[in-house]
């Protein structure tokens, strides 16, 4: 078995160091390598006169300035910010995700001619580039993903130190958006649809393949065990690896989470050993249980491969492509590209258009100063000690609150154990490998942290923190919006439920201390989550069935509901183990 460190719980904080060092020392195996490469190409290199500039989630040759490069005349600059990596209290695993890809891919690049540098600092990104760009002069750059990084190096970009180019690791653009809104807003189906016919992809003479656009509906069975789930591949030690992970427990040893560096593919051919036994082994089951939860597999027939798609390993052009060319299901066939081509792309295309959530922003939901670490605080007993503040451009992120909820992030997100068996299984699933599959992260984690009230903001600052593909495009369209309804100008109604749905779609009810149907305070909070917010909810079309049922409640039940909430809510921001004696359910 290769290098493997398991260390889950609470750990003190590394030391701040005192200054920011200018420079850090790459770790020797990985220079020594870095520096063979690089003689090995050099008589194929001339004159580096054109320097890139390459994020860290930028790594791939075959998109933006790199897609048309000399590699005689080219050289690439790589980012290891420590201020960065330790912005917000990142789960262990996302930083061993960017170190070992960005080290693979430099080696990569020094293999296909490039000349690299490979930029190692305690200071912030920006500052960083401006001190290469006065011995380079301005750099070439692929525009930025996040809107935290294109905030950050305005300045740069502005002065003339970037020059930035459009990125081209979507498939999609600001067009293709706006060609799909309406009246009420931005809405996934119309997008994906116009998406789908101007691509062409599973069409035919102008139709959908499969004569419907979504195969949703057929897509939500539950899972017993069989078929059976796949395993996913595990990569072998190397001395790359045992270097990433001895960093990670040295230098940003504060940080929490379990570390496995043998689940990560950083070489291409790891990725693409990784991306064949996700067509052979996911993807044919992939449509029916996409829904499916369970405590018998953490992914059912997820392929895992967003972590890979965010960073620009593994290109989402050729993930589309390759699988429309499949002999599969049209369910599964088209719910996976509906999960790329569809919702990936659009959160994407929203945030980008909305400035991050910030544009139209009502009074209160200002962006916060700094970035916040989702509770960590309150949940370790020591505050957050990033390496180095935050430069200038980088605040707090937007704050979106439709329904006005302020809660903190309980204890329990955190591993403290809370009594609801689903949420204490997907914790510690999320806390041993940074991951959890989408139904988990909305109808779990999202839907009873929204059912307790619990702010959008911090929530979403949360799921940044705590899984391996988060960035902000990602993790502030899905929580902001879609997960907690702060922002309701992507979606359609809250998604939110009680018990019932939780106990069809998964198993972790049937080890419970509560049952659905009948203590379970799940159902409850939600019948007291719609009593609470009917006034922002009464004129939504979606909406009118659900706050009918629940006007037509008894006042008892009524009264039942809201004490439930009130007391489930003060045991969990407490830390405290949820039971029905002491949540008044009995």
């Amino acid at each position: 078995m290769g290098f493997r460190i398991r260390a889950r719980g609470r750990r003190e904080p590394g030391p701040v160091p005192s200054r920011i060092r200018e420079n850090l020392p790459l770790p020797t195996g990985f220079a020594d390598e870095l520096s063979a490469r690089l003689a090995g190409t050099a008589p194929r290199r001339g004159t580096v006169n054109r320097w890139v500039l390459v994020l860290p989630d930028q790594l791939n040759l075959g998109i933006g300035p790199l897609a048309s490069a000399d590699v005689r005349s080219t050289g690439i600059v790589l980012l290891e910010s420590g201020e960065w990596l330790s912005r917000r209290p990142y789960h262990r695993q996302r930083l061993a995700w960017i170190l070992l890809s960005q080290r693979m891919f430099a080696l990569e690049a020094a293999d296909r001619g490039l000349q690299v540098r490979y930029e190692r600092s305690d200071e912030s990104m920006s500052s960083m580039v401006a001190r290469v760009v006065r011995e380079t002069g301005p750099l070439a750059m692929m525009e930025p993903a996040e809107r935290e990084v294109r905030a950050e190096l305005a300045a740069l970009v502005a002065n003339g130190s970037l020059a930035c180019s459009p990125h081209d690791g979507f498939l999609t653009s600001t067009a293709d958006l706006e060609r799909s809104r309406g009246a009420e807003g931005w809405r996934m189906d119309r997008f994906y649809q116009a998406v789908r016919q101007r691509t062409g992809i599973l069409m035919e003479r102008g139709k959908p393949v499969g004569g419907k656009y979504s195969f949703d509906a057929e897509n939500r069975k539950r899972w017993d065990g069989t078929p059976a789930a796949p395993t996913p591949p595990e990569f072998s030690g190397s001395l790359l690896r045992e270097e990433v992970a001895d960093e990670i427990e040295s230098r940003f040893r504060a940080h929490p989470g379990t570390l496995d560096l043998d689940t990560i593919p950083g070489s291409q051919a790891e990725i693409e050993r990784l991306w064949q036994w996700a067509k052979r082994a996911c993807l044919p089951n992939f449509g029916p249980y996409e829904d499916a939860m369970s405590r018998k597999s953490r992914g059912v027939f997820h392929t895992r491969l967003s972590p890979l798609m965010n960073l620009h390993r593994l290109l989402p052009s050729r993930v589309v492509g390759e699988v429309a060319a499949l002999e599969l299901p049209i369910a599964s066939k088209e719910g996976f590209i509906r999960q790329v081509l569809g919702w990936r792309e659009f959160v994407y295309q929203v945030h980008r258009a909305t400035d991050g959530f910030r544009n139209g922003a009502g009074a209160g939901e200002a962006p916060l100063p700094a970035p916040g670490d989702a509770g960590f605080a309150r949940w370790s007993g020591v505050p957050w000690k990033p390496i180095a503040p935050p430069p200038a451009g980088v605040d707090g992120g937007a704050r979106p609150n439709q329904l006005h909820a302020e809660l903190g992030v309980p204890p329990a997100w955190w591993g403290s154990t809370s009594g609801l068996e689903c949420l204490d299984h997907v914790v510690s699933d999320v806390w041993a490998e940074g991951w959890s599959h989408h139904i988990t992260r909305l109808m779990v984690l999202a839907n009873i942290g929204t059912l307790a009230g619990v702010s959008p903001r911090e929530l979403c600052d949360w799921f940044w923190i705590a899984y391996i593909d988060a960035w902000d495009w990602v993790v502030e369209p899905n929580v902001l919006a879609m997960g907690t309804y702060g922002f309701a100008g992507m979606t359609t109604k809250p998604y939110v439920s009680g018990a019932a749905y939780l106990d069809r779609m998964g198993d972790s009810c049937a080890t419970c201390r509560f049952t659905p149907g009948k203590d379970c305070p799940l159902t409850p909070m939600y019948w007291s989550f719609l009593a609470r917010n009917e006034a922002e909810l009464c004129d939504n079309p979606r909406m009118k069935l659900p706050l009918a049922s629940m006007r037509a409640r008894a006042d008892a039940l009524k009264r039942q509901d809201r004490a439930t909430f009130v007391s489930v809510r003060d045991l969990l921001i407490r830390g405290q183990r949820l039971g029905a004696e002491k949540a008044g359910l009995l």
